[in-house]
């Protein structure tokens, strides 16, 4: 049997961030596959999400637009690859909705949930094509940002 591709973490290209959250796996991923409760969270304080649009489905759109405090908007475009409802949804901004060929990749999103007591273990992994993108990417404040974004989504998903 082939190991799953998540299960092959490098050091040397991938981030993660990893923490168990009091909340149960379902409500994580209602924050994550929700669009409008997407908008709420998952950019880091005081930067806001203007649009979201989840074709939640292999080859459907997972896009967002961030802006910045000073209103400069940031679209981010990508393909959802995997789906396992409340355990596993893994996005890429390397390829468009329908497999399409991006022009500038980046990473690719794997965020993995396993039940842990009445909460959830909650794996967000960042994976690059080389180790000058993990660092680009660490450097633009992978930790500190999806650990902002995780503990706003925790507080979204304790109100549901």
């Amino acid at each position: 049997m082939t190991p799953s591709p998540l299960a092959l973490y490098d050091p040397t290209l991938d981030l993660v961030l990893e923490r168990v959250v009091d909340v149960a796996p379902r409500l994580v991923w209602a924050a994550w596959t929700t669009p409008e409760l997407i908008m709420k969270w998952f950019a880091p304080a005081p930067w806001t999400v203007s649009e979201c649009e989840i074709d939640l489905r292999p080859g459907g759109a997972f896009r967002t637009v961030m802006r910045s405090p000073e209103g400069d908007a940031y679209p981010n475009s990508g393909c959802i690859l995997e789906v396992v409802p409340e355990q596993r949804l893994v996005f890429t901004d390397a390829l468009l909705p329908g497999f399409r060929p991006a022009a500038e990749p980046f990473f690719t999103a794997a965020v993995m949930l396993t039940p842990e007591g009445a909460g959830t273990r909650y794996v967000a992994r960042a994976i690059h094509s080389d180790p000058a993108g993990r660092a680009k990417h660490e450097a633009m404040g992978f930790h500190e940002g999806w650990g902002i974004c995780l503990d706003q989504l925790v507080a979204l998903a304790r109100t549901l």
